[in-house]
C-alpha cells in the first residue's frame, strides 16, 4: 500500500514539472512571439500569450499589470509607472468566452512596450509624428477580443510635458507581415494636468503621437540657439547703452516719443536679460528645474515678454496720434497713462497666472532623424500651455494687427508724397523710405510677428528670420534712437513750440 501511494506521489510530481517546462512565462513571451517563424504577426501572437502566460514575479512591475477584476462592476487599474485604464462593464463582459454566471471575473493585463518594436510600412516610416516616450501600452481583457463598444475604454498616459498629441492604436498592415501604421480611429483624445487621455472603442496597443510644431533638427536647433545667444546678449549690451545714453544726453522734459522708445528699449532689456537666465538656469540645475527659482525666472520672462509686446502696441498708437496731430488732440497726464498701461497689463496678467500656479518647466520638443528629444526652460508649464496661447499668441496678434495697421498708414502717406517730387529726387530718396519703413517696423515690434512664418514648408526660414530680428532687436531699437537724437537735434531750432521733435523727423522723412 504504501509503495503504491509512493508511485502516486511521484507521477503527480512528474506531471507538475512537466505542465510547469511547457508553461509560458509572461516575461518571457514577447521574445518567444518575437522569435516565431509560424508567419503569425507577433502582435497578434503577444496578444493570445498575454492571456495565458504565468508571471514571474508576484508582484506588479512599472512596465507589468496583472489582475483578476469584477466582470459585473467597472474596472479601473493603474501601473506603477502612472498609467491607467478605466474598462467599463460592458466591455468586461464581453471579452469573456462564454456568458454564463460562473465566471464572474476576468483577467485584465497591461504591458508597456518600446515603440521601436513597430515597423511602420513603407509609406508611413517618413511621416514627422513620433511616439510620445517612445512608450506602447498594450491591454488585455479576458479571452476575447473586445471592439465597437458603445461605452469607452479609457487609458490615461502619464504626461508632464506634452503638450499636444493624438491617441492612436497599432493597425497591422495586410500585404506586410510584422508590419503596420498608428490609426486615430475609434480613438479620442484629451488633455488634463498630468495624463493625456485616450478614449477608445476597442482594445488594443495603444500609444500617443506626438507631431512636433517645427520639426528642425538637432543642426539647425543649435545653430538657432546659438543665434539667440548671441543675439540676446548684443542686445544687452546696447540696450544698456541706449538707457545711459538717454540719462547722460537728456535735457529738462524729454520729449513723450523719446520716453516712449526708452520705456521700450527698458522692456526688451528685461527680455533679453530673463532669457539669458533662463538658459542658464537650465544649464546649471540640469534635470532638477523644479523648483521656486524656475518659477520665478518663467514670471519674469513672461512678464517681460508681455511688457515688449505691450509697449510696441504703444508705439504704433503714439505714431497714429503724430500723424493725426493736426487736430491737436491733447490727453492730460498721457505719459503717466501710457505707462500705466505699458507696465500694468503684463503686471497683471503674471499676477493672476502665478497665482494658479502656471509657471514652471516648459519642454520643446526637437525632432531628428529618428527620434524626439527635448530640451527645457523656465516659462509656462507644460500642461497648461493653453495660458501661453492666450497670452502670448493671442496677444501678440492683436498687437501685430494693430502696428501693421500703422505701418500701412505710414505707407500710405509716403506714396501720397510721391507726386510731389521729382522724378531724380524719387530715385535718392528712395533708400531713405526703406530705412524709414524697415525702421519703424521694428520699433513696432513687426518682427515678432515672423512667429507665425514658422509652419509650413518654410518653416526653417522663418525660424531663422524670427532668431535674427528678435534677438537683435536692442541693436536696431540703439539704431533708431540715435536717428531720432540726430534728427531732433538738427531740427529742433526749426520746430515750433506746438511740434515735437519727433513729429518733425517723422514728417521729414515721409515728405523730403
Amino acid at each position: 500500500m504504501k509503495t503504491c501511494n509512493f508511485l502516486i506521489i511521484f507521477l503527480c510530481i512528474l506531471l507538475s514539472l512537466d505542465a510547469t517546462d511547457s508553461a509560458v512565462y509572461c516575461e518571457n513571451a514577447l521574445k518567444d512571439c518575437l522569435e516565431s517563424s509560424t508567419g503569425e504577426s507577433w502582435t497578434r501572437c503577444y496578444e493570445n500569450k498575454l492571456t495565458t502566460c504565468i508571471p514571474k514575479a508576484r508582484k506588479s512591475t512599472p512596465n507589468f499589470h496583472r489582475k483578476n477584476v469584477n466582470s459585473s462592476t467597472q474596472a479601473n487599474e493603474a501601473m506603477r509607472s502612472g498609467h491607467a485604464v478605466q474598462i467599463p462593464a460592458n466591455a468586461l463582459q464581453r471579452s469573456k468566452r462564454n456568458d454564463s454566471d460562473s465566471a464572474d471575473y476576468v483577467l485584465i493585463t497591461m504591458v508597456l512596450l518600446n515603440s521601436s518594436l513597430f515597423k511602420l510600412v513603407p509609406d508611413q516610416d517618413s511621416r514627422s509624428e513620433k511616439v510620445m516616450n517612445q512608450t506602447v501600452l498594450v491591454v488585455t481583457v479576458g479571452d476575447r477580443a473586445v471592439s465597437n463598444l458603445d461605452q469607452p475604454v479609457r487609458i490615461a498616459f502619464k504626461n508632464n510635458t506634452i503638450a499636444n498629441g493624438t491617441c492612436v492604436f497599432w493597425e497591422e498592415s495586410e500585404e506586410n507581415i510584422g508590419m503596420g501604421k498608428w490609426s486615430p480611429e475609434g480613438c479620442g483624445t484629451s488633455l488634463n494636468w498630468s495624463h493625456i487621455v485616450c478614449s477608445c472603442n476597442h482594445l488594443s496597443f495603444f500609444a500617443v503621437l506626438v507631431n512636433p510644431k517645427v520639426p528642425i533638427g538637432k543642426v539647425n536647433a543649435a545653430y538657432l540657439s546659438g543665434i539667440s545667444y548671441v543675439g540676446s546678449a548684443v542686445s544687452v549690451a546696447f540696450t544698456t547703452v541706449t538707457l545711459v545714453m538717454y540719462t547722460c544726453f537728456r535735457k529738462g522734459h524729454s520729449e513723450h516719443s523719446t520716453m516712449i522708445h526708452v520705456q521700450l528699449t527698458a522692456a526688451l532689456l528685461f527680455l533679453h536679460i530673463s532669457y539669458l537666465l533662463s538658459e542658464w538656469w537650465v544649464w546649471y540645475k540640469g534635470d532638477r528645474l523644479e523648483g521656486r527659482v524656475c518659477l520665478a525666472i518663467g514670471l519674469t520672462l513672461h512678464w517681460a515678454l508681455l511688457s515688449a509686446f505691450t509697449w510696441s502696441a504703444i508705439e504704433g498708437f503714439h505714431l497714429y496720434v503724430l500723424l493725426v496731430r493736426i487736430f491737436n488732440i491733447y490727453v492730460r497726464k498721457y505719459l503717466l497713462k501710457l505707462s500705466l498701461v505699458g507696465w500694468g497689463i503684463p503686471t497683471a496678467t503674471v499676477v493672476v497666472c502665478g497665482l494658479a500656479g502656471t509657471y514652471g518647466r516648459h519642454s520643446l520638443y526637437v525632432t531628428g532623424h529618428a527620434n524626439v528629444s527635448s530640451t527645457d526652460i523656465c516659462w509656462i508649464s507644460s500642461p497648461k500651455v493653453m495660458v501661453s496661447y492666450v497670452t502670448v499668441t493671442g496677444y501678440l496678434g492683436l498687437v501685430i494687427l494693430f502696428n501693421t495697421a500703422m505701418l500701412v498708414v505710414v505707407m500710405m502717406k509716403l506714396l501720397s508724397q510721391k507726386a510731389k517730387r521729382a522724378l531724380y529726387q524719387e530715385r535718392s530718396r528712395i533708400w531713405k523710405d526703406c530705412v524709414t519703413v524697415l525702421g519703424l517696423s521694428c520699433v513696432l515690434g513687426i518682427p515678432w510677428g515672423l512667429a507665425f512664418c514658422t509652419y509650413g514648408p518654410l518653416s526653417i526660414i522663418g525660424l531663422y528670420l524670427f532668431s535674427i530680428f528678435n534677438s537683435f532687436q536692442g541693436v536696431f531699437m540703439f539704431v533708431w534712437f540715435l536717428a531720432l537724437l540726430r534728427k531732433g537735434s538738427t531740427q529742433e531750432r526749426s520746430c515750433s513750440g506746438k511740434e515735437t521733435s519727433s513729429q518733425k523727423m517723422l514728417e521729414t522723412s515721409l515728405n523730403s
